[in-house]
């Protein structure tokens, strides 16, 4: 399997190529920027890696939450890239990412709780669960204000591995927690890598979706998920 991941919703640029396990990215902070820079590094990885868009089976995206130009532009660059190809893509939260990462990072840490910095005076939070494939189970997504945040957002026990740029903005988060927080990763930000890895589990399974149905999540439009709901990733 080949796949395309790219993700643009902090000020973090990031682009990754899957192939069957092996993953080749780029990453790194550059605040602004992101539109004139994705297509020619999607170009440069691709001729490094002798690859066309042809060749791929899917592409994946990073559909927020994150700052809303960001967000738009990886929309709107996959869904660019994947009409000229024929391609289908794979939404990613990037929340899911960056929860995915912190597993990586606490072997053996009951769940992740990513937390990033929405600005405004509030905070993207997730909970998230690992799952037997290798992917996450989002138990919470969702926009709060930072002292809003208490342990009720987590799963009544169990080890936890925290980060995202959200402790780096509001350090007095992890005190509340403190008493289950194995690790705290604040420079944690999603990565196009942890995006293909979670995309490479959906397109296994068929859970594809054609261009004109890649949707940003922004949450603080409303767009969350409902409550008793639990999405894959």
């Amino acid at each position: 399997m080949k796949l395309l991941a790219i993700d643009t919703a902090t000020e973090a640029l990031s682009v990754a190529l899957w192939h069957d396990g092996e993953v080749t990215s780029h990453f790194e902070v550059i605040g602004r920027g992101h539109a004139e820079r994705i297509l020619p590094l999607v170009d440069r990885l691709l001729a490094e890696a002798g690859w066309t868009l042809g060749s791929l089976d899917a592409l994946a995206f990073g559909r927020g939450p994150g700052a809303f130009t960001g967000v738009r532009i990886a929309v709107s660059t996959a869904q660019g890239l994947a009409y000229g190809s024929g391609l289908p893509v794979v939404p990613v939260s990037n929340l899911a990412a960056v929860g995915l990462r912190l597993l990586d990072l606490a072997r053996g840490a009951d769940h992740a709780l990513a937390c990033l910095d929405a600005r405004m005076g509030e905070i993207y939070a997730a909970v998230a669960a690992p799952r037997g494939d290798g992917g996450v189970d989002l138990l919470v997504e969702r926009l709060m204000r930072p002292s809003d945040f208490d342990a009720g957002l987590l799963p009544g026990e169990g080890g936890i591995v925290a980060g995202g740029h959200g402790f780096a903005a509001y350090p007095a988060l992890a005190s509340v927690l403190a008493a289950r927080i194995v690790a705290t990763h604040a420079d944690c930000l999603p990565r196009a890598e942890e995006i293909a890895r979670l995309a490479a589990i959906e397109v296994a399974g068929g859970r594809v979706v054609d261009p004109e149905r890649a949707e940003p999540i922004y949450l603080r439009d409303d767009v969350a998920t409902k409550a008793g709901t639990r999405p894959r990733m």
